[in-house]
């Protein structure tokens, strides 16, 4: 892993220098003069280095036991730096690298499911159970993806702060009764917690994206766009469907794709599970599919 490193600036301290004044012609003659110790300036501070960071590209090990020992790695430190975070703003840099690192292991293990069971067979038990919910919802998801022809088709921004989203999702539970971590989980599987602007291959709008159609009759009168207005809808649609009483009838309502609704019931368990994975999934990046291959559009830079 690439090492980034806290850059200290040292402090020097000056010795003051005292002013003599001359003796008199009358008086006694002086006493030998006192040597006085001359302070010692402060040693330059040594810098703390800070833990090894994954750079965007960092390999992926194929080996089922380094593949293990990478995950394992990875989301012990990712849930230390989220700790440290500041939820009102802008993720700092050691959080996106390496959550982008855990997205990226997960993503490795749901197209090589045969090292990825090998490798999750090494874990403990609850991040195992993890690890599997995770490469299952991902899997789901990946079987649903329409190719496109170029990423630029697909326009993106920066997503809200992840408090701020927290927050409409909660006030969504009070007003509707649907459970905020399913919220979230649907805002993370259809837009990367808004960071996809454009509409959708079938023309859905917005951060949880409405069909024109449905936004009119459950929108209550707000903008599609708007991260809050488009929570509330969610929640109002959802409720009107089944939720919170019958969570699978509502999301196949919302999506009519089984593999769909088993995606956003595994990534709200993890969320019910641990709160910090809401956390997590906010700074997974946004992937899309081409008809070339994939293509990440979001997130720290490869250079």
């Amino acid at each position: 892993m690439r090492s980034f490193r806290v850059v200290t600036a040292a402090a020097l301290l000056a010795a003051a220098a005292g002013c003599a004044t001359p003796p008199s012609e009358s008086a006694p003659a002086a006493a030998p003069a006192t040597t006085r110790a001359t302070p010692e300036p402060s040693p330059t501070p040594t810098p703390t280095p800070e833990p090894d960071l994954p750079s965007p590209g960092e390999r992926i090990p194929k080996d089922p036991a380094k593949l293990a020992a990478a995950l394992e790695e990875t989301t012990a430190a990712l849930a230390e730096a989220i700790g440290g975070w500041d939820k009102k703003q802008a993720p700092p840099a050691d959080v996106e690298l390496l959550a982008l690192y855990h997205q990226r292991i997960y993503r490795f293990a749901a197209r090589n499911p045969d090292i990825a069971e090998k490798a999750f067979a090494r874990l403990p038990r609850r991040l195992a159970s993890e690890a599997r919910g995770n490469t299952h919802a991902i899997r789901e998801l990946l079987a649903l993806a329409h190719p496109v022809k170029s990423a630029s088709v697909i326009r993106t921004r920066d997503a809200r702060p992840a408090a701020e989203l927290l927050r409409y999702f909660k006030q969504a539970e009070r007003r509707f009764g649907v459970e905020w971590e399913v919220l979230a989980a649907v805002m993370f599987a259809e837009t990367k917690f808004g960071r996809v602007r454009s509409a959708s291959h079938v023309g859905a709008q917005g951060p949880m994206q409405f069909m024109p159609a449905t936004w009119k009759a459950y929108g209550m009168g707000g903008d599609v766009q708007d991260h809050r207005d488009s929570v509330m809808a969610a929640a109002n649609y959802l409720r009107a469907t089944g939720a919170p009483r019958d969570y699978q009838r509502a999301l196949h309502a919302y999506n009519p794709s089984q593999r769909y609704v088993n995606a956003i019931q595994a990534h709200a368990r993890q969320i019910k599970r641990d709160p910090v994975n809401y956390y997590v999934y906010y700074n997974w990046q946004v992937y899309v599919i081409t008809t070339k291959g994939e293509r990440r559009v979001t997130g720290p830079s490869e250079d």
